[in-house]
Order: structure tokens, then sequence, then C-alpha cells
């Protein structure tokens, strides 16, 4: 199975005054032009967060309109900057696995993989938490299907990163969150979104992975007290292969046109003739 994660993408209303000195959902475009183009191409993508940028009911729209070129599956769920109910009456109708009430959390069964996604979201504020509600669901989940290979996917990181301000938006409580998965040895991956730069932890029996930004990232700092600063660092975003006898092996792709590729081998030959001297 191949499962395409893209995060961060922070569509914005044309309707509100722009912040970045760039076209954010320009670079989405670029983003998803790109993923559609990835040859396999993948049997589903999952959206960690941060779909828009305001949680405006325009920009949810807008956000259909830019995610239609993708031909297979797409699973979402929200981040800081979403608007829990918003997104649920523009995307459900779209998207019917999403809860008609309460967090957007759910389950996907269709895939090699189970999928489990969970709500971090917290109303007013930009960092993250799973209340007992949110982990009691999660464990019953996870009780369902112990022998079913699993990707739990979220938005904030229940892990420190080492970059500060991020660090104090992030899930708070994930130490519930590993003690949870102690018992859940399925759980091959928790992945998230949130801090915009691709990030890698072993975690008991499991990796919590972060994938970058879709658009733009976020300046890779790790003095104390420092502010975040963003940064037009190629944008990209995660492709999981799942493997019976591997597990999951992630690789990073990079969004954007760029030289090659090239024939290596007839290089390589070439060189070793001494053509190339």
């Amino acid at each position: 199975m191949i499962l395409a994660q893209i995060t961060d993408l922070h569509v914005r209303s044309p309707k509100v005054p722009a912040i970045y000195p760039f076209d954010i959902n320009a670079l989405l475009r670029k983003a998803v032009g790109t993923l559609g183009a990835f040859e396999p191409k993948p049997d589903a993508v999952i959206v960690t967060g941060d779909l828009v940028d305001c949680g405006r009911e325009d920009e949810y729209g807008l956000l259909l309109e830019i995610l239609k070129p993708i031909q297979v599956p797409v699973y979402l769920i929200p981040g800081n900057h979403d608007e829990r109910e918003t997104f649920r009456k523009v995307l459900r109708p779209h998207h019917a696995y999403l809860p008609k009430e309460g967090f957007l959390q759910y389950v996907v069964e269709d895939h090699p993989l189970r999928l489990v996604a969970l709500d971090t979201t917290v109303a007013g504020s930009d960092g993250g938490m799973l209340c007992e509600a949110r982990l009691d669901w999660l464990e019953a989940r996870l009780n369902e299907a112990k022998d079913r290979p699993t990707v739990v996917f979220m938005h904030h990181p229940p892990i420190r990163t080492w970059m500060p301000e991020m660090d104090s938006l992030r899930c708070v409580n994930g130490d519930k969150l590993r003690a949870l998965l102690r018992g859940h040895p399925q759980v091959q991956r928790v992945t998230c979104g949130h801090v915009h730069r691709p990030v890698q932890v072993h975690w008991e029996h499991a990796i919590v992975n972060v994938a970058p930004s879709a658009v733009h990232q976020l300046h890779l700092d790790f003095t104390p007290e420092q502010l975040v600063r963003y940064t037009l660092e190629p944008a990209g975003f995660h492709v999981h292969l799942w493997d019976a006898e591997e597990g999951i092996i992630t690789h990073m792709a990079h969004v954007g046109d760029f030289p090659g590729p090239f024939d290596f081998h007839t290089t390589a030959r070439a060189d070793h003739r001494g053509e190339l001297r």
C-alpha cells in the first residue's frame, strides 16, 4: 500500500487581506500537481490538519476545488487553524466518513493499513490535546483490531521537537497517548503535521513522524525562546509505503520542478571507460 500525507495547507480566502508575501493557494495547487503526477499513484491521501488558514466557509469551498484533481480517496482531519463545525458543514457532504457530530475522528478499514484519525484541536487555542473522551475512543478503536497494522494520524505532534514555540503548542498530554500505545503494538506509525518541518522520533514500538508543509516551512531553530519564523524552503509531502514484511517505509517527496531525472548508469559507464575525463 502507498499512503501519501500532505499537511498544513493553509488555504486562504481572497476576501481576507494577505499576510504572506507569496500566493499560498498557488503553492498548494503546485503541491497537488506534484502529488497527482506521482507514480505509481497512492492508494489514499491523508491530510493532517490546518486545511485552511482562518476557518472560513469560503476557504473550505476553495479547498475542495483545489483538492479536486486528486483521484484517490482523501481523508481529512482538522488542525488549530480549522473551525470544527464549519469544517464539518462544508466538507462532510463530500467526505461522508466524517462524523455527524462530536470530534472529527474516525477509522478507515478499506486498506491493508488500518487508518485511525484523531482530532487534537482545542477551540480557541493553537495548542492541542487528547482529552479523556478522545483517548477512550482511541483505546476502544484499537481494541477492535489488535491484529491489523495501523497508522494513527493527528495534527499536533505528541513529542518535543526542540523548536521552542512549536513545542509549547504540541499535543500537551502526549505522555498519555504514549502509555496507551504501549499495549497496542499493531500501531506502527503516529503521523502528524503542525510543525512545518520533517521530524522523526522512535517512540516505544512505533515511529512518530511529522510531515513538512505542502506550502511553506518553519525555520529550523533550537534557540531557547525563539519565536517561529517561516521560510520558503522547498515544500514537500511524505509517502508511506507499507509492506507486510518490512512494515512502513517513509520517503520525502519535494514539490516543484527540478532538473532530471538523469540516467546515472549511462553516465557511470561512460566515466568507467574514461570518456568523461
